[in-house]
C-alpha cells in the first residue's frame, strides 16, 4: 500500500476539556488511486489529512507512505516530506495576490527537486492564457485551477485535497474534479480528498466515511466514473 494509517489517534486539551478528534483511524491507499473521505464538520477529516501529510502530528498510531513512517519524522525531515512528496489543494486558494498565475506556480516550482515545467502545468490545467494575469482578475474556478498547478508543479506523489470544490458553483466544481481525473491519469499522482458530497465518491477507486473521529466505512468501487457524468 501506497499510504497505510493504523490506529492514528489525536487529541487536543484546554485546561478543563481534552476532545478526541481521532479515534483508532485505519485506512489505506495504493499507488495512483484516488480515494475519498466523506464525513460531516467534525468528524476528523482534516485532522486526518494535515496528520497524512505532515503539518500536524498525532498522539499515537502510525502513517506510512511510501514506505516511510510519517509519525517518526523529525521536524526537518517533515519539512522535507511536505517539500518532496506531498502537494496541497485547499477550499480557499490562498493564492499571493500581488504575483501572477506563473509566479504562482513557479515559487513552488522553485523548491522542488524535479518539478515539472511551469508552462506544461498551466497548459495541463488550461490557464496558459492566464499566465501574467493577477488572482483578483480571475474567477473561483481559474484561481483553484491556479493552486491545483501550484500543487502538481513539484511532482508531488501525494496530493491532498480539502473541500476543493467547495466555494465553487457546480459546473465550476465538475470541471475542478475532471481537471483532478485528469492530473491522476496523466502524471500517476495518488490522490486524496475530503468532500462533504457524497456524489463525488462516483470518481474514487476507495471511499471513507468518518464519523466522530472514526472510520466508520470503507468501500472499494470496481469501477468509477468520469468526473462529467457526475450529478448532485
Amino acid at each position: 500500500m501506497f499510504i497505510k494509517v493504523e490506529n492514528l489517534k489525536k487529541s487536543y486539551s484546554t485546561e478543563d476539556v481534552t476532545t478526541h478528534v481521532l479515534k483508532g483511524v485505519e485506512m489505506a491507499l495504493d499507488k495512483g488511486e484516488i480515494g475519498i473521505i466523506l464525513g460531516p464538520s467534525g468528524s476528523g477529516k482534516s485532522t486526518l489529512i494535515n496528520i497524512i501529510g505532515g503539518i500536524d502530528r498525532c498522539d499515537s498510531g502510525s502513517v506510512v507512505v511510501q514506505d516511510k513512517d510519517v509519525t517518526k519524522l523529525s521536524d526537518n525531515e517533515l519539512t522535507n516530506y511536505r517539500r518532496e512528496q506531498i502537494g496541497c489543494i485547499f477550499q480557499f486558494y490562498n493564492l499571493i495576490s500581488n504575483l501572477t498565475v506563473g509566479e504562482n506556480v513557479e515559487v513552488v516550482s522553485n523548491i522542488s527537486k524535479s518539478p515539472f515545467h511551469i508552462d506544461e502545468m498551466l497548459k495541463a490545467v488550461g490557464m496558459s492564457d492566464k499566465k501574467y494575469r493577477f488572482p483578483k482578475e480571475l474567477s473561483g474556478g481559474e484561481q483553484q485551477r491556479v493552486s491545483i498547478a501550484r500543487a502538481v508543479v513539484k511532482n508531488p506523489k501525494l496530493l491532498l485535497c480539502d473541500e476543493p470544490t467547495g466555494a465553487l458553483d457546480f459546473e465550476t466544481s465538475r470541471e475542478i474534479l475532471k481537471l483532478l481525473q485528469k492530473i491522476n491519469k496523466e502524471f500517476g499522482t495518488t490522490i486524496l480528498m475530503i468532500t462533504h458530497n457524497t456524489a463525488i465518491s462516483a470518481m474514487a477507486n476507495r471511499v471513507y466515511r468518518m464519523r466522530s473521529g472514526q472510520i466508520v466505512e470503507s468501500t472499494i468501487n470496481k469501477t468509477t466514473i468520469p468526473a462529467e457524468r457526475i450529478e448532485w
